[in-house]
């Protein structure tokens, strides 16, 4: 026998290392023929037979029988057939049943690598196979060591990575400790599965509730959106499909019990969960709770809203280093943009103030041009005469003078304000033709070179 007790071989390996038997079989008849081949030739006919119940391997090298032997590796004569078949006749094609321990030290080195290099394979692929099932849940395990920044996680069967970007900040670990995290990938990879994992991303969030709400894992909560600063603060958008189940509620648990445990586990980020709600506006005003919302003005084309809160509530809606509106607008996918109520108004009144500078634009008029999204001189200079003119009573002629007056008033402010900044500015202002001294020099240094 080339290998001894392979049964129990595939058995351990089987179970230790998560590789299909039906493999491990395979991989060990493949390399026993690649020896039998390495022995006999490559052009030999072998069939190599498992029996499971024994682990026994048998070996069986095919000839044709022959008048005449031209090639020994696929032929033999009659009478060299009668000695394993009394019976033969010539074409009958005899299985000879050859000894492992025949094929010699080279051949036995060849089938020890064929094995090695199989069983490497099948391991690679059955961790891929084990953990590409696990992708986007959470999994458990062990801190191996550090390297170059990343966490080695050990998995037991392999190991996986949590790269610095995928770490949550302030947290630190050593070799030992339990550590949970969410896979974000598997890679399928020349070296083997490489396994992603996270603690900042923000499916780590939902699959944390999935594990500490039943509500959520059932799917009568339902999870639409999440944002986080990890280790900071987050925040989740939640709907119910039964009436009678409050999904905020449900989430945070009696006296704050479900959501303390995930808070906990990502080393006490603030969560809020924000009731999902199909009117935008009602959404976004939702998710900047607690400020309170006093109105908010739609910009559908561009996906954007203004939000206008009370004077005492404009730091509450912002948040932190901007946290709450950046959140906010992370959970709604529209661009937010927070201000108080006096600072509104100033806008609108600096708005209907710029429209009247306008030829022929009274205050009625600059408040159509004003409602219809026309709010600043920009707007009406940008604009076409076909758009204005539907909604003002003024012919074609009054309508193109009025665009054309827009742009030339457009231009005037800005020169104004380029002159105002050079005022600011005396360095510049003091010596208006640096420039040009400093053209003529080059020039004459030119001249004098040539």
């Amino acid at each position: 026998m080339l290998i001894t007790d392979i049964k129990r071989i595939v058995d351990q390996l089987s179970r230790e290392k998560g590789i299909d038997a039906e493999v491990l079989i395979a991989t060990i008849k493949d390399a026993v023929e690649s020896a039998a081949k390495k022995k006999f030739g490559a052009g030999a006919d072998i069939e190599i037979h498992y029996d499971k119940p024994s682990g026994q391997i048998e070996v069986f090298h095919f000839k044709e029988v022959v008048e005449k032997v031209e090639s020994p590796d696929k032929e033999l004569s009659l009478e060299q057939g009668y000695e394993y078949d009394p019976e033969c006749e010539i074409g009958d094609s005899l299985g000879i049943r050859i000894d492992a321990g025949e094929f010699g030290r080279i051949a036995a080195q060849t089938a020890k690598q064929v094995i090695i290099q199989k069983f490497r394979e099948a391991e690679r692929n059955a961790v891929y196979e084990n953990f590409i099932h696990k992708k986007g849940q959470i999994i458990n395990g062990i801190v191996h060591r550090f390297d170059r920044g990343s966490i080695i996680v050990n998995l037991g069967q392999t190991e996986a990575v949590i790269r610095p970007r995928d770490q949550m900040p302030n947290e630190s670990y050593k070799r030992g400790d339990r550590i949970r995290a969410y896979v974000v990938d598997v890679l399928e990879e020349s070296k083997g599965a490489q396994i992603l994992l996270s603690r900042s991303h923000p499916d780590f969030l939902i699959e944390l509730f999935k594990t500490e709400v039943p509500e959520v894992a059932e799917g009568i909560v339902t999870i639409l959106e999440a944002a986080r600063y990890p280790g900071v603060r987050a925040k989740i958008a939640v709907q119910s499909s039964d009436s009678d189940v409050d999904p905020v509620g449900a989430c945070v648990g009696m006296k704050g019990s479900r959501i303390q445990n995930i808070v906990q586990e990502l080393r006490g980020e603030k969560i809020d969960v924000v009731p999902w709600n199909p009117d935008i506006a009602k959404f976004v005003c939702n998710s900047l709770a607690p400020a309170e919302i006093t109105r908010v003005v739609i910009d559908e084309d561009n996906q954007s809203m203004e939000v206008i809160v009370p004077e005492d509530h404009l730091s509450i809606s912002i948040g932190k280093n901007g946290q709450n509106i950046s959140l906010a607008c992370d959970l709604t996918k529209w661009h937010l943009q927070v201000m108080s109520e006096e600072e509104y108004s100033r806008g609108i009144k600096q708005g209907y103030d710029d429209l009247m500078r306008l030829s022929g634009i009274n205050l009625s008029t600059a408040e159509v041009l004003f409602s219809a999204g026309f709010a600043s001189l920009e707007d009406i200079a940008e604009a076409s005469a076909e758009d204005i003119a539907s909604l003002i009573e003024f012919d074609e002629e009054q309508v193109v003078n009025i665009i054309s007056e827009a742009k030339q008033l457009v231009l005037e402010d800005i020169e104004k304000q380029q002159e105002d900044s050079l005022k600011d500015d005396p360095d510049e202002s003091e010596n208006p033709d640096a420039d040009s001294d400093v053209d003529q020099k080059t020039d004459s240094a030119e001249t004098q070179g040539s």
